[in-house]
């Protein structure tokens, strides 16, 4: 399982009701249910991804998270899971908004565009950087929105009703399954920056 998936599913408690968001083939919904009896629901935009975690007998829809979420009720989830998707979304602050809604935590996770390989590819490549979390070119990247771990602490602070419980940077390797945190200047040194939100 991807080392950021390790952290995440850590600061899930045993027992608990789970939604997860743009949930991939259900690694992390697995691997909740097998050693935390959590209660899993995912949801996927790819049909073939959706499809492989139902064939693990998975509770997962395939549509639209920024649509489905709109037909649960407030408080409907323990915890809310938004793993390295958020830099994809169109209205990242309309859908945390909904997150915070049906669930009383949310985790976020996102690459953190602000790790020092990227700054120096920027200042004297001059173009569009490229590393193994970010593989995209510019003109075909789903990645929409540019996210550093300061812009999502400075966005959390401003957003009325929304605080910071936890947070974690970290830096992966070996394909994103072995990693370690980063406590020392975190916005410069790692890859991805993963926090645990809930409503004031």
């Amino acid at each position: 399982m991807r080392y950021d998936l390790q952290i995440i599913a850590s600061w899930v408690e045993p027992g608990s009701k789970v939604l997860d968001l743009g949930c991939g083939s259900g690694e992390l919904l697995q691997y909740l249910e097998e050693t935390k009896n959590i209660t899993g629901t995912g949801i996927e935009g790819s049909e073939e991804l959706a499809t492989r975690a139902i064939d693990k007998g998975l509770q997962v829809l395939q549509g639209d998270i920024n649509e489905e979420v709109l037909d649960y009720q407030d408080d409907y989830f323990d915890y809310v899971v938004l793993s390295q998707t958020l830099q994809q979304v169109f209205e990242p602050h309309v859908l945390i908004r909904e997150l915070l809604r049906i669930g009383r935590f949310v985790i976020v996770s996102f690459p953190n565009f602000s790790h020092w390989s990227i700054r120096l590819q920027l200042l004297f490549n001059g173009y569009a950087p490229k590393n193994s979390q970010l593989p995209y070119e510019w003109y075909d990247t789903p990645n929409i929105r540019v996210i550093t771990i300061e812009d999502f602490r400075k966005f959390a602070r401003r957003s009325p009703g929304c605080r910071i419980i936890k947070e974690a940077a970290i830096n992966t390797e070996s394909h994103g399954r072995k990693g370690k945190i980063i406590t020392f200047l975190p916005n410069l040194r790692a890859t991805y920056g993963i926090f645990l939100i809930s409503r004031k």
